[in-house]
């Protein structure tokens, strides 16, 4: 939506239009309340009440005083958030009860979320009704040009600083643009996004300290351990000894873990240590924080004291599916072994006979540490594959395939998401999309983006199976230009596949959907084309590291 449609605009100010869902219905508070889904993926509370009541006030009503440890937690780590995306702008809130009133920094912020610019605005408010304008205007954009669904509050709220509907709108932001929106690298354990995002947060920590299980964003981070565990899982070493730590040191336990985390994997502390350690801690609070660690990048130079540990390896793809795969078809799988410290990966395939068949691997060298590993089945029948990590089995080995004699029919599959669209795609932004595959019988999905110049190698997607009859699919383009989305089922290729990509620039125009060109077909990448693409790449290394030595040379002698 072109934000010169909220030029000027001064509605709702002060009406019905904008609500968000009562003063205390966002606020998580402490362990008496009681979580609920809504449709929407907010989330609304319902506070039971306590088991006694002391003399001077009722246990309940004080949780809910303005001074509760939670809220304060709550009110923290709102105004923390704010101002790490302010900041780009030059700009803080110290209170958000009083700061947002007059809709300046509120336009900041929501410009900074979105990477979109205002192009008018009351910038000197003196009076209530330019504040109220500089309000409703961001909040009609945030529901109309975001989509972001925001009830019971209105622009007066904000002006009036009416601070728990103010930390409902915030709560609302983080969960739409930290949260929920974001796309995760490794988030393929369960594409589906019949998840609300707590679930999906959930489930992503879980996955990555299996070792360290945790239910809850409360009372299962207080010893300082889980943060830990997950520091280390992302930089392998970080924390090699979090398994050791007493349960008892719990703020020196979380400070360790938390500096490192901001020192070196770029995760501001938005939560305090002895915060995290509270047993009243908030649970929004939590969330807020450890929603930055799924796009946390380990940065260089980082002290790393690594353990080598083969249970932390992760393998998926449909090549260790049991359904779907079918003979003469590659069947394709990653591991990623980014957090199980240094080792190599050994991949073992067993034919229904027992006899072992060929399987390629490619190391991505990503932040990952990730393998791309390809078989194709000569037979039909059910299949092994072993897997192991510096010598040692890695978790579900071995895992049981199941290949199928006659392959789908790729003329029956449809494909759908923004990822196909001709404009909308940017540089270094994921996008993704939906295969379907209901009544068109066994196969796979395969996915091969050619970029501008023609090469199916400068961009990766990923593949993963959302359920039986659907697929998702997810790239990152790296240049802008034309691109060539190619879909393959059962190794043929689907209808209106290519699928013509208008990729735009970082921070740049769309691209006219009218002025992409057709898209260019590909075969699919078969096992010995990404063989013979590594070893060229190995022979470019080997060459730079012998000029390298010659260079070397020259100089000792002179």
């Amino acid at each position: 939506m072109n934000m010169n449609e909220y030029e000027g605009y001064s509605g709702y100010g002060g009406g019905a239009g904008y609500q968000y869902g009562g003063a205390s219905d966002y606020e998580s508070g402490p362990v008496n309340s009681q979580y609920i889904q809504q449709p929407s993926d907010q989330y609304y509370y319902d506070y039971e009440g306590g088991e006694g009541e002391e003399e001077e006030m009722p246990a309940t009503e004080r949780e809910l005083a303005e001074d509760a440890q939670w809220k304060l937690i709550q009110k923290n780590t709102f105004t923390r958030w704010a101002n790490e995306h302010l900041k780009l702008v030059n700009k803080n809130v110290s209170d958000l009860e009083e700061d947002f009133s007059d809709g300046l920094r509120f336009v900041s912020l929501v410009e900074v979320l979105s990477g979109k610019k205002f192009p008018k605005y009351n910038k000197r408010p003196n009076f209530r009704t330019q504040k109220l304008e500089n309000v409703t205007m961001c909040l009609r954009f945030l529901e109309e040009g975001e989509g972001i669904k925001i009830v019971n509050i209105d622009s007066t709220d904000i002006v009036d600083h009416k601070l728990k509907l103010i930390l409902g709108l915030i709560w609302t932001l983080i969960l739409h643009y930290s949260i929920s929106m974001p796309s995760w690298e490794g988030d393929d354990f369960d594409p589906s996004r019949d998840q609300t995002p707590k679930q999906r947060l959930l489930a992503w920590i879980q996955a990555r300290i299996p070792d360290r299980p945790v239910n809850n964003f409360t009372s299962d981070w207080n010893d300082g351990t889980a943060i830990g565990a997950l520091v280390d899982a992302l930089g392998p070493g970080l924390c090699p000894d979090w398994s050791e730590w007493n349960p008892n040191n719990n703020v020196p336990n979380a400070t360790e873990a938390m500096d490192a985390a901001e020192q070196w994997l770029d995760v501001p502390q938005l939560i305090k240590p002895e915060e995290m350690c509270n047993p009243k801690v908030d649970e929004l609070s939590m969330m807020t924080y450890l929603a930055q660690f799924p796009n946390a990048k380990l940065r260089a130079g980082a002290p790393l004291r690594p353990k080598t540990n083969p249970a932390r390896c992760r393998a998926y793809g449909p090549g260790l599916e049991l359904h779907g795969n079918t003979a003469g078809n590659p069947a394709r799988f990653i591991v990623e072994t980014f957090s199980a410290g240094r080792g190599e990966v050994e991949v073992v395939v067993l034919n229904p006979r027992g006899v072992q068949e060929p399987c390629e691997l490619i190391f991505n060298n990503d932040r990952n540490q990730s393998y791309n590993c390809v078989y194709v089945p000569s037979m039909p029948g059910q299949y092994q594959v072993f897997i192991k990590f510096a010598g040692r089995e890695i978790p579900k080995c071995p895992y049981n395939v199941g290949v199928e004699a006659v392959p789908g029919d790729a003329n029956k599959v449809t494909a759908s998401g923004p990822g196909l669209e001709r404009s909308g795609v940017m540089v270094n932004r994921k996008t993704y999309f939906d295969v379907h595959t209901r009544n068109c019988g066994t196969g796979v999905v395969d996915v091969a983006v050619l970029d501008p110049m023609g090469r199916k190698d400068t961009v990766r997607p990923m593949v993963a199976r959302k359920s039986d009859d659907n697929w998702y699919v997810e790239y990152t383009p790296v240049v802008d230009g034309p691109h060539s989305v190619n879909i393959f089922f059962a190794g043929k290729a689907i209808p209106n596949s290519p699928y013509p990509v208008g990729v735009s620039a970082e921070g740049g125009p769309m691209v006219d959907p009218a002025r992409v060109p057709p898209g260019k077909l590909c075969p699919p990448v078969d096992a010995l084309e990404r063989l013979l693409h590594h070893l060229l790449l190995r022979l470019v290394d080997l060459l730079k590291l012998n000029n390298q030595s010659d260079n070397n040379l020259k100089e000792h002698r002179l």
